[in-house]
């Protein structure tokens, strides 16, 4: 049986160098099935996804490490972008290069240019491998001229691309915390992304920029940080639902009828702790009660507390969908090759584990092919709300699913409907990096607009609550004709 594996290579940069490695692979049976490699990023890192036999691949691998082709150098290096302020006159900057010599420090960038103001802000990229030593530097350079560590991520120039793509990931880590197992997840999938968008005309730093920034506001807001937007709404005099909008990942609703509870979406993985914290202080006997959920659809960001559950109501294909993961196999996203590393570093970062199948409970079996871009497909009772449920043909997602209650004018439209003008500032910011990197966030834009379109439609005159999966809730006046 035939597998793959992503080699992540360290190439001396020569001629011949990427022959020898391709000699290595031929003579073992193994196809190439992808390389990625671009000088102007990282002049020795290539990634080699290759396609064989378990055996094949590892006798691949160990000829790769015995040849020094695989990287093994796990060492923190990094590279620091320093700003001397230096007067502009002759000589100004030998102070500061004498200093730099004596702590033997290379240097990997310059950038200065006189403005006029009888300043130059000197700019140098230092490769630097013991942070004391780098402390010292600073603590004497700042008797020479003012100095300031520059943030890297917002330069859009590599100070030192022989070791690129280890300090990007190093970064990651070090703000997240991952543990190292991770790494070359994260290394390859950043690869991935950079060479799909590269291939569309983005820069490559823009592309680790973004993800770089995604990331960070990821864990920007555990802990103390985590404050989501929380709203109370009533719907009749014994139903209410409270939305919990945190700063990053979907929108958890809480539906309260009588004595029963349903959440709708659950959120991140990642903010477990301060969702459960949440709940306890909202929900009189959380932890002692039995606990529902119902999943619009299947995208990380609104399945990462599915373990917390003991049911989860779902169509047929969302369910499809977190059986296979649950099995190790790609989802739907997973099965995008434009979503792919997207999610593959989203599941990485918010330490995302998928639910088991047997606590979820496909609600509509719709086999049949759906003739209509939105359609229904079954009907669901929670307390006194009837709900009509409809299904979408998948312009987001296979299986993403709307309710509407008709007699309630209120309506549950995941992420085919959401109320981009009602973000917080956070929300906004967070959202702004999905359509980069995945190029889309919808599977099919063109059928996503007509689902939307579509959901509106279907709205009788009056005045509705709809509850998208981002943003606060929407009121939405359908005058009669």
């Amino acid at each position: 049986m035939k597998t793959n594996k992503t080699f992540i290579t360290t190439m001396p940069d020569q001629i011949g160098a990427f022959l020898r490695a391709s000699e290595c692979f031929a003579a073992l049976g193994v196809n190439i099935t992808r390389v990625s490699y671009n000088k102007a990023v990282d002049s020795h890192t290539l990634f080699i996804d290759a396609e064989g036999t378990p055996e094949q691949l590892q006798k691949a691998g160990a000829e790769l490490e015995q040849i020094g082709y695989l990287q093994t150098d796990r060492n923190e290096k990094s590279i620091v972008l320093i700003e001397f302020m230096l007067r502009d006159v002759p000589g100004s900057v030998t102070r500061v290069l004498r200093l730099i010599h004596n702590y033997r420090l290379n240097i990997s960038y310059i950038s200065s240019q006189e403005n006029g103001s009888g300043y130059q802000a000197f700019k140098m990229g230092l490769f630097v491998e013991d942070e004391k030593a780098l402390s010292d530097f600073l603590a004497e350079a700042q008797e020479i001229c003012p100095v300031r560590v520059l943030d890297y991520n917002q330069s859009e120039r590599v100070f030192d691309n022989s070791i690129f793509y280890q300090s990007f990931v190093s970064g990651i880590m070090q703000v997240s915390g991952l543990p190292e197992e991770k790494r070359d997840k994260l290394l390859v999938n950043s690869n991935l992304i950079m060479q799909t968008l590269d291939e569309k005309g983005l820069s490559p730093f823009k592309t680790f920029e973004s993800i770089s920034r995604f990331a960070e506001l990821l864990y920007r807001y555990r802990g103390d940080a985590f404050a989501p937007r929380i709203t109370r709404h009533a719907i009749t005099d014994r139903t209410g639902l409270i939305l919990i909008e945190p700063p990053c990942g979907s929108n958890t609703a809480i539906l309260q009828s009588g004595d029963g509870v349903l959440f709708i979406d659950s959120g991140y993985a990642l903010y477990r702790d301060e969702m459960v914290k949440l709940f306890r202080e909202l929900i009189p006997g959380f932890d002692n009660g039995k606990k529902r959920v119902f999943i619009t659809h299947a995208d990380v960001d609104h399945c990462g507390l599915l373990p917390l559950f003991d049911e989860v109501l779902a169509s047929r294909r969302t369910a499809e969908c977190l059986a296979a993961e649950y099995r190790g196999e790609n989802g739907y996203r997973e099965r995008n090759p434009l979503h792919r590393p997207y999610v593959n570093i989203c599941k990485t970062l918010t330490n995302y584990r998928p639910a088991d199948p047997d606590r979820i409970r496909a609600v509509w079996d719709t086999r049949g092919e759906q003739t209509e871009c939105l359609e229904q497909v079954g009907v669901f009772d929670f307390g006194e709300l009837h709900f009509e449920v409809y299904e979408g043909q998948g312009g987001h997602l296979p299986g993403e699913t709307v309710l509407i209650d008709y007699a309630h004018h209120v309506a549950f439209t995941g992420d085919i409907y959401v109320n981009t003008h009602g973000m917080t500032r956070e929300q906004a910011e967070y959202n702004r990096y999905a359509p980069v990197l995945m190029t889309s966030v919808d599977t099919d834009p063109a059928l996503c607009a007509a689902e939307r379109a579509a959901i509106l439609q279907r709205l009788g005159a009056g005045e509705w609550k709809i509850f998208g999966a981002h943003g606060s809730m929407k009121e939405y006046r359908l005058r009669e004709e």
